[in-house]
């Protein structure tokens, strides 16, 4: 789990010093805190994708096996 943390830093340091402007530091404290957030939210995102593409599914298969609903004129 660190690791990526420490990936991130790296990655956002190498970035950000790669202009020569200033330091380094803030660059890694911004791809610290990107690998952080994608860690986070990763998790969450493919959750829901698999819950909405069931539920679709689920939807379409019913619709397909019992027939759609027919609106009354």
């Amino acid at each position: 789990m660190m690791l990526s943390t420490v990936i991130g830093a790296a990655l956002g340091s190498a970035i950000d010093g790669s202009d020569g402007d200033d330091r380094t530091l803030d660059g890694a404290l911004g791809g610290a805190a990107a690998a952080l957030a994608i860690r986070t939210l990763a998790p969450m995102v493919l959750t829901y994708a698999a819950g909405w593409l069931l539920l679709h599914g689920i939807g379409k298969a019913s619709g397909a096996v019992f027939g759609g609903r027919k609106e009354a004129a």
